[in-house]
C-alpha cells in the first residue's frame, strides 16, 4: 500500500505523468468542461479557491460551539477537526489523481462517486446531497449578507425604515452580476479578495473580543457548560456539527478541475494555503471570543459585543468588520453556484459556440439571474434559514467533507486491514457518521423551536 502510493505521488511530482487536460477525457461536447471547469489554474488559484469555499463568515459562530464543550475539549475539538479535514481532502486529492493517471479524470464530485460507488449512489444519495448542500450555502450567504448590510444600515440610521428583505434583495441583486462571470478559474482573482477579507474580519472580531473582554461593561466571564445532562450531550454533537460544517467545502473536486494537470502537487500546495489561513483566523477567532464571552457567547460573536443596549466595541470596527463580512459573502455565494451552474450550462449552452457568443451568452444571464433569483426569494421568506442550514451542515457537509472523501480513497485502494491508513480511515467514518446523525437530531429540535418564533418575510 505504502509502496503504490509513494510511486503514485512520485509520477506526478516528477512530470513523468503525461498532461491531459479535461477534454482528454470528457466528451467533447461536454459543456461544463469548456465553459464552467476549465483547466487553467496554478497552485495558487487553488488555494484562493480552497480558501474561499473553506474559510467564511460560519468562523464567527465558533466561540458558540465552545460555549457547549468548554476550553479543554472544545480546542481539542477545533484542532481535530482541522487535522481530519485537512486528510480526508489530501485522501480526495490523492484519488483523483490516482485515477487520472488510469485515464480516468473526474472533475465532478458527482462523477467520481459514479465511478467508485455506482450511479445509484451517485444519481440518488450524493449528486442530490451536494447540489442542496450548495444551494443550501448560496442560500444562507444571501441571508446572512443581507443581515450584515442591514447591521452596518441600523449604525446610521435609528429610524429603521428600510426591511430585512429589501437588503437581502440588494445582496442579491451584487450576486446575480457577480454570478455572470462565465468559469470558476475566472474567479480567481475574486477569490484572492475573499481571503484577504476573511483575515480582516476575523483581526475585527478578535481585538473587538479583547477589546470587549476588558470593558467594564462587559458581563462577568463564566466557561462552565450549563444545562442538564441530556442538554449537554445533545449540546456536544450540536457543536461538532457546528465545527465540522465551518471546516465543510463541498466543491474540492470542481476545484482541482479548474488546475492545469498534473494537479496532485498543486493541490496540496493549495490545501496548505488555505488552512494556513484557517488556522490563522479560526484560532485567534475562537480563544479570544470564548475568552471574553464565556457561555453566553452568541451564535455571531459581533451580537455578543452588544451588551444590555451597551456596544462593547467601538462603531467603526464594527462597520468594518461588517463590511468585510458582506464583501466576502458575496465571493462565496458564487463559488458555491458552480455545480449548479455546471448543470445549467449543459442543458441551455453550446459547445460549439463562443463562450461569450449571443447564443451563450443570453441564456446563461437569464438562467443563472434566475438561479440566484430563487435563491434571494428563498433567503427574504425564511429569515430563521440559519437554523435549517445547521441542519443540512450536519446532514450534507459532515458526510462530503469527513466521511466520502475517505470511504473514496479506502475503496479505490484498499488498503490491507494491518494498515494505519485503513484503521484511521475506518474510524473517521465511524466518529462523524455518529456526529452526522446526532448532530441533525439536535440541530432539527433548534430549528423546530426557532421556527416558531418567526414569521415568513420577518424583519431582525
Amino acid at each position: 500500500m505504502a509502496k503504490e502510493l509513494s510511486n503514485g505521488w512520485s509520477n506526478i511530482e516528477s512530470g513523468d505523468l503525461e498532461p491531459l487536460t479535461v477534454h482528454d477525457v470528457q466528451h467533447p461536447t461536454d459543456v461544463a468542461a469548456t465553459i464552467v471547469l476549465e483547466s487553467k489554474g496554478t497552485w495558487l488559484h487553488a488555494g484562493y479557491h480552497l480558501t474561499s469555499a473553506t474559510a467564511g463568515p460560519a468562523l464567527l459562530s465558533l466561540p458558540y460551539a465552545m460555549t457547549l464543550l468548554g476550553w479543554g475539549p472544545g480546542l481539542l475539538s477545533l484542532l481535530l477537526a482541522a487535522a481530519v479535514s485537512f486528510y480526508s481532502y489530501c485522501q480526495l486529492s490523492l484519488v483523483l489523481a490516482h485515477l487520472e493517471r488510469q485515464g480516468k479524470r473526474f472533475i465532478r464530485f458527482r462523477d467520481l462517486a459514479d465511478h467508485v460507488l455506482g450511479s445509484k449512489w451517485s444519481l440518488y444519495v450524493v449528486a442530490p446531497l451536494q447540489f442542496v448542500i450548495c444551494f443550501v450555502t448560496v442560500i444562507g450567504c444571501v441571508l446572512v449578507g443581507g443581515v450584515s448590510m442591514k447591521g452596518i444600515y441600523k449604525v446610521y440610521d435609528t429610524s429603521h425604515t428600510l426591511k430585512l428583505y429589501e437588503f437581502i434583495i440588494m445582496f442579491g441583486c451584487i450576486t446575480a452580476l457577480l454570478a455572470q462571470l462565465p468559469s470558476f478559474h475566472s474567479l480567481r482573482h475574486i477569490n484572492f479578495l475573499s481571503l484577504v477579507l476573511c483575515f480582516g474580519y476575523s483581526f475585527c472580531a478578535t481585538c473587538g473580543s479583547v477589546i470587549a473582554g476588558y470593558s467594564e461593561k462587559a458581563p462577568a466571564k463564566d466557561y462552565s457548560v450549563t444545562g442538564t445532562e441530556v442538554h449537554k450531550i445533545f449540546g456536544v454533537f450540536g457543536s461538532l456539527a457546528i465545527i465540522a460544517n465551518t471546516y465543510g467545502n463541498a466543491v474540492i473536486a470542481e476545484i482541482q478541475a479548474t488546475v492545469a494537470p498534473p494537479v496532485t502537487r498543486k493541490m496540496i500546495k493549495g490545501l496548505c494555503l488555505c488552512y494556513t489561513v484557517v488556522l490563522s483566523t479560526f484560532i485567534p477567532v475562537t480563544v479570544s471570543g470564548y475568552w471574553a464571552f464565556g457561555n453566553i457567547a452568541k451564535a455571531n460573536i459581533f451580537d455578543s459585543m452588544l451588551w444590555q443596549e451597551h456596544r462593547l466595541i467601538p462603531r467603526w470596527l464594527f462597520v468594518t468588520a461588517y463590511t468585510f463580512v458582506f464583501l466576502q459573502l458575496v465571493a462565496i455565494s458564487v463559488v458555491y453556484l458552480q455545480p449548479a451552474f455546471e448543470v445549467l450550462e449543459a442543458k441551455i449552452s453550446d459547445a460549439q459556440k463562443e463562450t461569450f457568443s449571443l447564443r451563450n451568452l443570453i441564456p446563461r444571464i437569464l438562467g443563472r439571474s434566475l438561479f440566484v433569483g430563487i435563491a434571494t426569494f428563498l433567503a427574504a421568506l425564511l429569515p430563521f434559514f440559519n437554523d435549517i442550514n445547521a441542519v443540512m451542515g450536519a446532514l450534507g457537509f459532515t458526510p462530503l467533507a469527513f466521511i466520502l472523501p475517505v470511504l473514496f480513497h479506502t475503496i479505490v485502494f484498499k488498503p490491507s486491514k494491518h494498515t494505519f491508513v485503513f484503521w484511521i480511515n475506518c474510524i473517521i467514518i465511524a466518529v462523524f457518521s455518529l456526529v452526522t446523525i446526532v448532530g441533525s437530531i439536535a440541530a432539527f429540535g433548534q430549528a423546530v423551536l426557532d421556527a416558531q418564533k418567526f414569521k415568513l418575510f420577518a424583519d431582525m
